[in-house]
């Protein structure tokens, strides 16, 4: 109700115009209820006044990735990269934007620079990490998993995907340490027990332990389990 008050007033007086600062309070504010429309709409406001601002190019950014339509967040995060290529984040929102069409390549390269930028920001190696496991670079993944697992060991998804790097790397012992310490932080992770299951059964020869895992895994809804199950639990 301030703003709309604030509004009327503006209107009335003929000569009130929002400042940078207001424009872009507003349409962050707009992004913290998720409103990603309208908050475009008040960063378009701004960059009239100034096309070079690198915070509303990026938070413009990230709200019409937030809508799906990342091909249009891309030359956004250009235009934010050119303004200021100093801030990790657009470089890593862009790296985000190109990992969602599948250009892990492309990714990959706007991560390491984002790094180089900001070494401590934990979900640039988790991303990047990512980038590299679609890649099948099992090796380099493995490590940027194990950077963010130093700084939290309760992150289930990293436990996960650090899990997938060891089987990928023919590593089923620690690839089953990963995944069981990924089920026991996330129960509900269905891909997790049919690995544990699969991998038990063979890599290790456990076929009890592996059909239990197998089982769990589709009484948790993933429906590929049912062939393991059907041809070696019963």
């Amino acid at each position: 109700m301030r703003l709309w008050i604030l509004g009327l007033l503006c209107v009335s007086l003929f000569a009130c115009s929002p400042s940078e600062e207001e424009l872009l309070k507003v349409g962050l504010e707009k992004m913290d209820t998720q409103a990603w429309p309208e908050a475009v709409t008040y960063f378009d406001q701004l960059l009239e006044k100034n096309p070079a601002n690198a915070t509303a190019l990026n938070a413009k950014g990230v709200a019409l990735f937030q809508q799906g339509k990342i091909q249009e967040a891309i030359p956004v995060f250009d235009l934010a990269i050119q303004a200021d290529s100093t801030s990790y984040k657009a470089w890593f929102n862009r790296g985000n934007a190109k990992m969602e069409m599948e250009n892990y390549k492309a990714a990959l390269a706007d991560f390491n620079i984002a790094t180089a930028l900001d070494a401590t920001q934990t979900d640039i190696y988790f991303n990047r990490g990512t980038a590299l496991l679609n890649m099948e670079e099992y090796e380099d993944a493995l490590l940027d998993f194990q950077t963010v697992l130093q700084n939290n060991p309760n992150q289930a998804e990293a436990q996960f995907r650090k899990a997938k790097a060891e089987l990928g790397m023919n590593d089923p012992i620690h690839g089953l340490e990963s995944l069981t310490n990924t089920v026991n932080l996330d129960p509900k992770n269905a891909e997790a027990y049919y690995l544990l299951g699969i991998t038990r059964m063979s890599a290790l020869g456990q076929k009890n332990e592996g059909c239990a895992d197998l089982k769990m895994a589709l009484s948790l809804g993933y429906a590929e389990a049912q062939t393991w199950i059907t041809d070696f639990c019963e």
